[in-house]
Parts: structure tokens; sequence; C-alpha cells
């Protein structure tokens, strides 16, 4: 089965379980009223410099050596983050660019196939690359998980003193969306990892095959391998989300939807939960009558589940103040 086949095949299972799990959205999405507010900021502006301010906006300098996960895309999309938008501050923060391999059998499946399609993208061009799990992987500890026992890393990752999590936000064929918590919980999963957080923790290798998890198991289990990173790296990670390219699909597909909606800006906060919380508010209000598409793939896929999960598991809050950045220049 192609890569191309086997999303179809699961976002038809997907659709099937939201059938009788869907959550209505304003519920889902109601923050709790007695968390304190995290701050995300905002710009509409999506440049280079615009990036760079909004990064400096968060107050915590990225120090030792810096990871900057990214999603380098699966070769034959177009989608993913441009390296010229990301260039000038990857080099501020003297970063490198990092990820892992897929749990599907698809362009990056290998770690030399994986270079190969970071650097046809221009990812090789503008900073180092490491493909963190090309020599091995590692357990994060995870604290109470209810579907995993610990998160399956690259080996490398834990050689980083900080993280930057630098995220393209867009739909996504199983998690409904893709944003920071999906980043930080996939992204830096090994390619066994991931498995296992598909899996809900059912099977730690992607060598016998595609086991998938009940639809909220798997979206609980991003959460909580999100959880285990989050209290890895402590006080020592960002996240910035680029919402541009609003296809309903991922950069993992090689063959995405053209986008339907308008981009929407640059968005960051210390908040994992905030920051996709603040993401999914503003496609939902846009004046964009394109948004219908997201929407109704963020809904069939029951993804607003992910955030509150995550909010009870103490991942962040889905409580947020709004900074527009815009308004100050």
């Amino acid at each position: 089965m192609n890569h191309r086949h086997f999303l179809l095949s699961i976002a038809a299972a997907c659709v099937a379980f939201a059938g009788c799990a869907k959550t209505n959205a304003a519920e889902a999405s109601e923050p709790s009223a007695e968390s304190t507010p995290a701050t995300v900021y905002m710009t509409t502006e999506i440049t280079p410099e615009a990036l760079v301010d909004i990064y400096k906006a968060l107050g915590r300098e990225a120090k030792g050596k810096v990871a900057v996960k990214i999603s380098t895309g699966e070769p034959g999309g177009h989608n993913f983050l441009n390296p010229q938008l990301i260039e000038p501050f990857v080099k501020l923060v003297d970063g490198t660019i990092v990820e892992c391999n897929t749990a599907y059998q698809g362009k990056r499946y290998s770690a030399d196939d994986h270079r190969k399609a970071a650097a046809d993208h221009g990812f090789t061009a503008i900073a180092p690359v490491d493909i963190m799990d090309a020599d091995g992987e590692v357990k994060l500890p995870l604290k109470d998980g209810k579907h995993l026992k610990y998160d399956i890393v690259g080996k490398n990752y834990p050689e980083y003193d900080f993280t930057v999590i630098l995220s393209h936000f867009k739909g996504h064929a199983m998690g409904g969306f893709g944003g920071a918590v999906k980043n930080m919980s996939i992204g830096i999963a090994s390619g066994n990892g991931k498995m296992y957080i598909h899996s809900a923790g059912a099977t730690e290798t992607r060598e016998n095959g595609w086991k998938a998890a009940n639809q909220d198991d798997f979206l609980e289990s991003m959460a909580e391998a999100a959880k285990s990173v989050a209290d890895h790296a402590g006080d020592n990670i960002i996240y910035i989300s680029v919402a541009n390219n609003l296809s309903v699909d991922c950069d993992c597909d090689s063959h995405p939807a053209d986008p339907q909606m308008g981009d929407i800006g640059i968005l960051a906060s210390l908040d994992p939960i905030a920051l996709d919380k603040a993401c999914t508010d503003l496609v939902r209000n846009s004046d964009d009558h394109g948004k219908i598409h997201l929407i109704e793939r963020i809904d069939s896929r029951h993804g607003m589940h992910t955030l509150d999960y995550g909010e009870q598991i103490g991942l962040g809050t889905q409580n947020y103040k709004l900074v527009n950045l815009d308004s100050t220049k």
C-alpha cells in the first residue's frame, strides 16, 4: 500500500469513528475557567523579520546547543515551511534542524532518504540537519501515562540543550490538525516511536507493520508523548507555529490537497496547548469561507480532544490571551 492510499484508508476509519464519537466543537474547545491564561503572540505578517520578532517577544532566549524541530516535508508535497522564511531565525539561534524518520514506508523512512529529502527541499543549505534516530533511539520518561510507558525519541535528541518547536500549522488526515503538540510528539519520536504513539502503546516497532489504535487513544498518546518531551525540556523550550498554506493535509502527505483558505500569520507561546488552541480558534473565527474544509477535517477526526486531554494531564492550558504584535508597530 502506498502512502497516499494508506492515509486515505486511515482517514476513512477516522471519519467512521467521528460519526459515533464526534464532540460539539464549541463544547470541546471550552477552556478551563480556573487556569491562568497563557500568553500567545501573533502577527499577520509571514516574513523572516516577523518570525525573528515573535521569537524575541517570547522573552526566552535559545541557548546552548539548539534543536529546531520542523517537518522537512514528504517528497512530492510543497506546503512545508519555506527555508528562506526560517533561515534568519535559525541562524540567529545557531540552530540545528532536527527530524526523525517516518513510521510509514515513504521517502523519509530511512536516514539516507530523509537527508536527501531535506537537501532537495532546501534545508541543508541553511543549517545543519540532524536525523536524530539515524543511529538509534532512546526512551524519555513519562509519568502516569494512560497509554504510553515512555516516549521513544531519536538517540541524538537528549544531546540538545534547548528545543524550538517550529511548526507548520495545517490539517492532518489522522490527527485532524498538526501544530505544536503533533510536532513535538510524533515529530521528535523515532520511526519506532511514531508507531508506538499511533498504536497507543501496542507496539514499539514499525517493522511489524501498521497498527492503528482507537482514535481517541491515538490522540491521547500524542499528548502523552508531548508531555514527556515538555518535561524533559523544562524551561528550555519554545513553540512557534506558522499558519500558512492551510491545506487539510499534513506535510507528511506526498500529494496534499491545495489550501482552500487564506494564510493567518505566525503565532508563538511558551504553552503548546494554548498555541494550538489559538490557531484553531483563528481558523474557526476567520471570515474566510474556505475555513469550512479545515474545520471539517479537525472535527471529523475529533482533533480538539488532543488539547482537552493535554490540558487534563498538565501539558498546558486552553485558556489564553492573544497579543497581536501588529498593533505595537
